[in-house]
């Protein structure tokens, strides 16, 4: 037997939320955020610790001191 096509703007809500979500289609391997460059000329902590090694400057101090105290 044939199924009768029902117009979408007499289905019920349900029916036409079920057709516009299966016509939808995801993002894939694209992430929808919108991305920006960072502005080069603003002060950047993170880049300051890394470009002047804030976190070994204490083994620093130490390697030298104690390659005064061999020589």
């Amino acid at each position: 037997m044939k199924q009768k096509i029902v117009p979408l703007s007499k289905q019920s809500k349900r029916k036409r939320k079920e057709h516009y979500a299966a016509q939808r289609k995801g993002w894939g391997n694209v992430n929808p955020v919108t991305r920006k460059a960072p502005n080069v000329k603003l002060y950047n902590r993170k880049k300051s610790k890394q470009q002047y090694g804030h976190s070994s400057g204490c083994l620093d101090f130490l390697f030298y001191a104690f390659s005064l105290t061999i020589v």
